[in-house]
């Protein structure tokens, strides 16, 4: 690492401790980053802080990518780009912020894992046996909302936004808002009704 590269470390560094107050992990992973991104500016020839462009963060990040980097890591690096810049701008390392602009990777997600046939009995029956030993307006409710989950598929979010107003008893239906105010129309089983009206 050059002279220039180095002094600059050390100051980003006591920025992170001093006015900071960062924990020593945070800062490790910090320096890391930046240190990763040194090596590849001056591997690519980018011999001063002052040529650092926007090009050069991409190019950092996609090496990263090819060479098999967790999308947590690289958004990890995205976030850790964007203040050192910020950081370097206001100490007059950099002209302009030329990380404002860097899209974070997005994390890798993954489905939920969902309750087998056993497991949900499992709950539901845990739920009934806890509200016949202790039928009061709480354990009856909290029946009545796995009961309503169960037979709907409805989230919970959605669930905590219904209204009595929401539920059609003749035709054994209930209406939901869900992503995006969308509505939807979705039938409830009977065991879900009978809960339903015992806690009401």
């Amino acid at each position: 690492m050059s002279d220039e590269y180095e002094k600059l470390v050390a100051a980003f560094t006591r920025h992170l401790e001093v006015e900071r107050s960062l924990s020593a992990h945070t800062i490790r992973a910090y320096l890391g980053d930046l240190e990763s991104l040194i090596a590849h500016l001056e591997q690519i020839g980018v011999k001063s802080i002052a040529q650092l462009e926007l090009i050069h963060l991409r190019s950092w990040l996609a090496n990263q990518q090819v060479k098999g980097g967790a999308r947590t890591t690289l958004s990890r690096r995205a976030v850790s780009v964007r203040l050192f810049t910020k950081w370097a701008v206001k100490n007059m390392y950099l002209e302009k912020d030329v990380a404002a602009t860097l899209a974070t990777p997005k994390g890798h997600r993954t489905l939920p894992e969902v309750l087998g046939i056993d497991d949900a009995k499992t709950a539901m029956d845990s739920m009934a046996t806890r509200a016949a030993e202790d039928e009061t307006p709480m354990t009856l409710r909290d029946v009545a909302m796995v009961e309503l989950l169960y037979a709907t598929g409805a989230r919970v979010a959605e669930l905590c936004g219904l209204d009595l107003g929401d539920i059609d008893y003749n035709r054994q239906t209930i209406q939901v808002l869900g992503k995006g105010n969308k509505e939807r129309v979705i039938p409830l089983g009977n065991p879900a009704m009978r809960a339903l009206k015992k806690w009401l």
